[in-house]
């Protein structure tokens, strides 16, 4: 494994969540996962995979559940060296993200990079997410929503403002649903995870759970900034419309097993 800088190890395994229907996409999610809607002719999942493997990633965990057997046949079960594992989630459909973070709480005890399946960004943006407890934030603008955070001058996240939750720091940053995780920040979240999924609390978005940490001091994010020209969300087909104008080029190849 290759190290950065100042000799921490880089991180090598990615996780991916996929098992959404991605309803705001239809009729494109009709017959196809979120992920392999295609933006500028490449689809989300292979511009990921592009990016994993020119950074050296050596595994990519895979959180399954609607129309799985076309996320399945897209990735195989390895990519030139790239090794892939699926995980189903059988109750895709009646919970939210953090039942999906909550399902691969046993399959990885490695530090990771947590990825949503509707994100795209330029590959050189994940070098700034090759250390571990990191968080990619960017500057807030007026077209998004969802959660954001307060940073401190040390770049250190003092707080979440979950979902649409308004902030009244105006020092905010909206998050890019991008995280790493080292082994330690992970036991912490995966303690917690279970919690809530033990009380039921299965519709609830994951960065609940990261709030709370962060406010008992349990758990540290370093903010990774992002352009904001450099990355998109894609929930809506307006997002997909923006999405293929500001990434107007194919990135990657098409996804070959081998």
């Amino acid at each position: 494994m290759k190290e950065v800088a100042n000799g921490t190890r880089r991180i090598s395994t990615a996780l991916l969540l996929a098992a959404g229907t991605g309803s705001r996409l239809w009729p494109l999610t009709d017959d196809a996962p979120k992920c392999l809607t295609e933006v500028s002719g490449t689809t989300i999942l292979e511009r990921l995979v592009h990016s994993l493997r020119s950074h050296g990633f050596k595994r990519l965990v895979v959180v399954v559940g609607y129309l799985d057997h076309c996320i399945r046949k897209a990735l195989h079960t390895s990519i030139g060296g790239l090794k892939v594992e699926f995980i189903h989630s059988p109750r895709f459909r009646t919970t939210n993200n953090i039942y999906s973070l909550w399902m691969a709480r046993n399959a990885i005890q490695d530090p990771f990079v947590l990825f949503e399946s509707d994100l795209i960004f330029d590959t050189a943006l994940l070098d700034k997410m090759l250390e571990p407890d990191r968080i990619a934030v960017s500057r807030v603008l007026p077209w998004m929503n969802g959660t954001t955070v307060s940073v401190d001058p040390w770049r250190q996240v003092t707080r979440f403002y979950v979902g649409n939750q308004p902030s009244p720091d105006p020092l905010t940053y909206k998050t890019v649903n991008m995280y790493s995780f080292s082994q330690a920040s992970w036991r912490v979240i995966a303690s917690r995870l279970d919690q809530y999924v033990s009380a039921g609390r299965v519709d609830e978005y994951y960065e609940s759970v990261f709030a709370e940490l962060v406010a008992e001091d349990s758990l540290s994010f370093q903010a990774a900034f992002f352009d904001n020209e450099c990355w998109y969300e894609i929930d809506t087909l307006e997002d997909l419309r923006e999405a293929n104008r500001r990434f107007p080029n194919h990135q990657g190849r098409s996804i070959s097993p081998v």
